[in-house]
């Protein structure tokens, strides 16, 4: 038995196999980047405000080093549970231990573990502990003789015949080929390349899908290959699988497999005696019951996995533009909460989101006729008396048939719009609705939260579990840990390239600036009540339990609008408070000047390096405190598409094949958009009508929030489908 020796994954270790992973980033950048990250530096305020040190890398190519420093230390730790439970059973060899610290794969080092897994007493076991294992390996020497005699010589008690001998070598041979690292990993490269995934549907399985959801998998097959770049499917067919519609398997042919670990066992020796008859029986056995099954397994779990990861980047990119919608600012807004029986509910918001009064209407049947003319009346007074610029309706039941009342009752000058409402009830009866909004219904709240989100997206969404919103694909399906993680990420993103203004922001959204907790957020926000407002950055120190570190992360991320320092609105860190005053001097620009078109120009045409050197800053940070002081209080969200704004309605019924509508692109998946119109149902442009050249995903072309200009394909009322183009007719 060799010594056991722990697997030392050192920094630079780490360095090289995260470099060896990830193109076009330096190992600098990444020694740099993680010692940033294990002194508990966040990604934002890295991708922020630490560029010289990381070379520039942004958000993603951080979090890209992150997770796979993250899984090389996971690897380590599992080989060194390995290389520990190996030796404990004195079976540790000096190769068997260079083999372990050589793998590269989680999945590697499990093929090459698979032999001293302990696990349940085999037929194996039981036939090695009967004395049958030296036989065995004489027989893989002895392929070509008789074997009867040699095999009679191990009758004993405990193999009484000469038949239990033969069954003890074939359970001893076949566990041992199937348990064999290099044939299984020969099989998965094999079967992932020709392998081909089969889907059936289920004898009597037809009332199980009444639908007909999943008619074009009744008969389906495709290569492994292939599916790779159709990976929506795969969570498709397991989805018929597990609901008992579809079964399914992968077709790999058999034949080459078993060619294969014969070649490799026989060793030179010719296929034939009876020693090779028993070989290929165990080999054959070895595939049908342990290789085979296994792999396959494997496979369809690895392809789950990347069906599931492109379905979570899908959601992340969704959830990050819907996040990242303009805001539109300084308008009074009606949120409007379409309901039929219970009434549509609406709520006046100010211009600063703060809500005003509230109202139910009926406008619908079956309110009978004086109950709908009091509703018109009643919502053209309070528009009237409360000035509303804007009607923000909500796309939930009745939506279609409140779009038209309010079509129908608006004054020329103010528009109306749809806001996507999912997860507005989910809010309504959350903790914190209730907190901020005692007094009301649920319903009430509602209104009230579909009339924020128009002024307000980021601040008004983040108060809702992002799962509620409505955007992505087979969300139900996938792994909740690693969804959880990636709305975590997109958030924290999305609120940090924004900032937050630190008199208004909620808990829920200071929660996530950088450097920052649920606890410290509310701790923040009971201060804020306290002494009235902040008037300083700075003030955040005081705040219980905000340490040096937390504010350092933090503090870039804060805005205080209207504050006693005009760069406590900007998203220049205090830390770079001296360099840009002093640039100031420099280019001889009061601060009071600051985003006049005369002070722009100063800024832009100062020397940057010779600046840079005069105010002992990188060239980036100077570049960062120049765009910050030509636009204080600068919200990136403002380059984004803000909400389309309506005056007529349309019904399924007025479309017309080669029709040219815009709309609002509702939701992006893996076979296209989906694309509200103002009518009903979202109409869907297939990936190949986005753009004439190829396109390998719909968000290379569309993202949610955007509006599109589509034409008419085809429309089905019965099946409430609009088939739609982004490509003009010819």
């Amino acid at each position: 038995m060799t010594e056991l020796i722990q697997y030392d994954l050192t920094q630079n270790m780490i360095v090289q196999n995260v470099a060896d992973k990830l193109e076009g980033i330096t190992k600098k950048q990444i020694g740099a980047t993680l010692k940033l990250l294990n002194e508990g530096a966040t990604v934002p305020f890295i991708a922020r405000y630490r560029k010289e040190m990381t070379g520039e890398l942004d958000e993603v190519q951080i979090r890209d080093i992150q997770s796979v420093a993250r899984k090389s230390k996971e690897l380590a730790e599992r080989k060194n549970t390995v290389l520990k439970a190996i030796s404990e059973q004195n079976k540790l060899t000096a190769d068997l231990q260079e083999n372990i610290q050589n793998v590269q794969t989680m999945q590697e080092l499990e093929d090459v573990y698979l032999p001293y897994k302990q696990k349940r007493r085999t037929k194996a076991m039981i036939a090695r502990e009967n004395g049958l294992q030296p036989l065995a390996d004489w027989l893989m020497s002895h392929l070509n003789d008789t074997v009867d005699s040699a095999f009679l010589n191990y009758i004993n008690e405990s193999v009484p015949t000469l038949a239990d001998v033969y069954a003890g070598i074939h359970e001893i041979l076949a566990e041992k080929i199937g348990e064999n690292a290099n044939y299984r990993q020969w099989l998965r490269v094999r079967m992932g390349i020709d392998g081909l995934l089969v889907a059936k549907i289920k004898r009597g399985a037809a009332d199980k899908d009444e639908q007909k959801v999943y008619e074009q998998y009744y008969d389906f097959n495709e290569t492994i290959k292939s599916l790779v770049n159709n990976k929506f499917r795969i969570l498709a067919i397991n989805r018929g699988e597990k609901e008992g519609v579809l079964s399914v398997k992968i077709d790999f042919a058999e034949a080459r497999i078993i060619h294969f670990i014969q070649t490799q066992e026989l060793n030179g020796q010719k296929p034939m005696g009876e020693g090779f008859k028993i070989l290929r029986r165990a080999i054959e056995d070895a595939y049908k019951r342990f290789i085979g099954p296994a792999v396959e397994r494997e496979i369809r779990q690895e392809l789950t996995t990347q069906a599931q990861n492109q379905a979570i980047n899908v959601f992340g990119d969704n959830l990050y533009h819907l996040l990242m919608q303009a805001p539109l600012k300084d308008k009074i807004v009606m949120g409007f909460d379409p309901g039929f029986r219970t009434g549509s509910k609406l709520a006046i918001i100010d211009k600063n989101g703060k809500f005003l009064a509230k109202q139910v209407i009926y406008p619908h049947k079956p309110a009978n006729a004086d109950k709908r003319a009091e509703a018109g009346a009643e919502f053209k007074r309070l528009v009237t008396q409360y000035n509303v610029e804007l009607v923000a309706i909500g796309n939930g039941t009745a939506s279609r048939e409140s779009e038209e009342f309010v079509s129908n009752n608006l004054p020329d000058d103010v528009k109306y719009t749809i806001v996507n409402e999912a997860g507005a009830s989910v809010y309504s009866a959350s903790e914190e609705a209730r907190k901020e909004f005692p007094e009301l219904h649920v319903e009430e709240r509602s209104a009230i939260s579909i009339g924020r989100r128009i002024q307000d997206p980021l601040a008004e969404l983040i108060k809702i579990d992002p799962k509620a919103v409505g955007v992505g694909q087979y969300q139900h399906d996938l792994n909740a840990k690693a969804l959880d993680e990636q709305v975590d990420t997109v958030i924290e993103t999305a609120v940090n390239q924004v900032g937050v203004n630190l008199n208004t922001a909620s808990p829920a959204l200071l929660a996530h600036i950088a450097g920052l907790n649920s606890n410290l957020a509310k701790n923040i926000v009971n201060y804020r009540n306290e002494i009235g407002e902040f008037t300083a950055r700075s003030q955040i120190k005081k705040v219980p339990r905000l340490g040096p570190k937390s504010y350092e992360q933090a503090a870039g991320f804060l805005r205080i609008v209207d504050g006693k320092n005009i760069l406590d609105n900007t998203d220049i860190h205090p830390e770079s408070y001296a360099a840009a005053k002093q640039l100031l001097v420099l280019a001889g620009v009061d601060s009071k000047e600051l985003a006049t078109e005369g002070a722009n120009l100063i800024l832009n045409t100062l020397d940057n390096e010779k600046t840079a050197n005069q105010l002992n800053i990188g060239v980036q940070t100077l570049h960062d405190i120049v765009k910050s002081l030509q636009k204080p209080g600068r919200d990136g969200r403002s380059e984004m598409v803000g909400a389309l704004l309506k005056s007529d309605v349309l019904h399924i019924e007025d479309l017309q094949a080669d029709m040219k509508l815009q709309g609002t692109v509702r939701n992006v998946v893996d076979f296209g958009a989906f694309v509200d119109l103002g009518v009903k149902h979202d109409g869907l442009v297939h990936i190949s009508r986005m753009s004439k050249r190829r396109v390998k995903h719909p968000s290379e072309i569309v993202s949610v929030g955007d509006i599109v200009e589509v034409w008419v394909v085809e429309v089905d009322e019965k099946r409430n489908r609009i088939g739609l183009t982004m490509l003009p007719p010819q």
